[in-house]
């Protein structure tokens, strides 16, 4: 699809940050210098890269309200306990579906044009990913997807997991669908015995993919990679063979200096979740250390990366008042980097020449003189997703005027409705998991 973007403010790039009156041209899904496709009026809006979530859980979707009737839980391995292990085991492939739809059109609504999910579902595990991938791609959302091995449910589903992953990168090295692709993924390694690690690292080398996991989320994942191995969590993966520049670890809060000297000295990848580790007090990643590839997700609290990228400026803020005003500008690039690395995109998350057409418009009256100077600025404390107006990706409209083009949101959420009863039905009669890290 070719089109033109008129009278707009663009933000060709958040790190560095170039902001400029033009016209946006899309040719044949990429930002081209010149263009005469359909024209779309875009005076007095923003045109910016669409944002991407580094780490998401699409399958949390059904569990907003969800009611728990269990004791609450003390510590995190509780929560996942009491919480998330049991959702996991009660989804199958309708909630499967449902929940990424849900997720996936809800991203798109709030300017999310990538998501990289990082799926479990004990009981529906093979062929779990093609259902999110359908889903996704009837939405338009382009995404990063993996199986989340581990053998916390035993050594027969550890498997199962690794195989999917397999079979998914397979298919995606064979089809190369435009919006989708792969990665093999891990829970932590605290669910994971060396045998199933190792296996997990050569997957990934196989079919040169990066390993999504949890890495010291909690510290009960550090005391588990010490009574197992006598290291700390980033050697273990390091000796397993997962640890180099593609890998991608998910909130790294209780990494030490040395591990996160080790991560930089990799080129790894870490996704830092705010809200989601203050929701489970688990603490505050050293994020001042990690800049370099500190991308951001949401850990499955939605897909709002406007919200997240304020939470977490916010919550360094209050403990460091030189974090410079640009500092989630440049962790959403950051995330865009990393999906860019997966699909062979490395203009991925501009409007350069030649990027991939994954775009927003945003309907912002700006109140205050809007340039490069003060566009940190417009975005902590005025932007939000409210002013998405119009979403592109991969050159499509998957958004105007703030309704899906391939979807009714309403029945999306209908049918979610009915899933989400059928899932809670289920949860009822799930019991806590009995799974525990080692070291106490």
């Amino acid at each position: 699809m070719s089109a033109v973007l008129t009278g707009a403010t663009a933000v060709t790039s958040f790190d560095p940050l170039q902001v400029s009156q033009r016209d946006v041209f899309v040719v044949n899904g990429r930002i081209a210098d010149a263009g005469d496709g359909g024209r779309r009026d875009c005076s007095g809006c923003l045109v910016i890269p669409g944002n991407v979530c580094a780490h998401t859980h699409l399958y949390s979707a059904l569990a907003r309200g969800m009611p728990y009737a269990l004791e609450p839980p003390q510590n995190f391995v509780e929560i996942l306990q009491r919480v998330w292990w049991r959702l996991d085991r009660a989804l199958d492939e309708e909630s499967v579906r449902a929940s990424a739809l849900v997720g996936g059109m809800e991203a798109l609504l709030s300017g999310t044009t990538t998501l990289v999910d990082h799926h479990a579902s004990p009981n529906a595990i093979d062929g779990s990913l093609d259902v999110i991938a359908e889903a996704l791609g009837s939405l338009g959302v382009r995404s990063v997807l993996c199986y989340e091995t581990t053998d916390r449910d035993g050594s027969e589903r550890a498997r199962a997991g690794l195989a999917e992953n397999r079979r998914f990168l397979e298919r995606v090295r064979r089809e190369r669908p435009p919006l989708v692709r792969g990665l093999v993924g891990a829970h932590a390694s605290f669910t994971l015995d060396d045998e199933t690690l190792a296996a997990c690292a050569g997957v990934a080398r196989e079919f040169a993919a990066g390993l999504h996991v949890h890495a010291a989320e909690d510290g009960a994942d550090e005391r588990d990679a010490l009574a197992r191995q006598g290291v700390r969590v980033v050697e273990r993966l390091a000796r397993a063979g997962a640890l180099d520049e593609r890998t991608l670890l998910a909130h790294g809060v209780h990494l030490d200096g040395a591990e996160i000297a080790a991560v930089g000295a990799a080129q790894a990848t870490v996704a830092h979740n705010a809200r989601s580790n203050m929701n489970n007090a688990v603490g505050r990643a050293r994020v001042e250390e990690l800049d370099g590839r500190l991308a951001l997700g949401t850990d499955g609290i939605g897909a709002d990366m406007f919200e997240e990228s304020h939470s977490a400026y916010l919550r360094l803020r209050e403990e460091d008042l030189g974090a410079p005003a640009g500092w989630p500008l440049a962790r959403l690039a950051d995330s865009s980097r990393l999906a860019g690395r997966v699909f062979g995109e490395p203009l991925l998350g501009t409007l350069e020449l030649g990027a991939p057409a994954d775009l927003l418009v945003l309907d912002y009256p700006a109140p205050t003189p809007l340039r490069e100077g003060s566009f940190a600025g417009h975005w902590i404390f005025g932007l939000s997703s409210r002013h998405v107006r119009d979403v592109m990706v991969g050159g499509e409209w998957a958004v105007q005027d703030r309704r899906l083009t391939r979807a009714d949101a309403d029945e999306v959420a209908a049918a979610a409705l009915v899933q989400a009863e059928r899932l809670w039905e289920r949860l009822d009669e799930t019991a806590p998991h009995r799974f525990e890290p080692k070291g106490g």
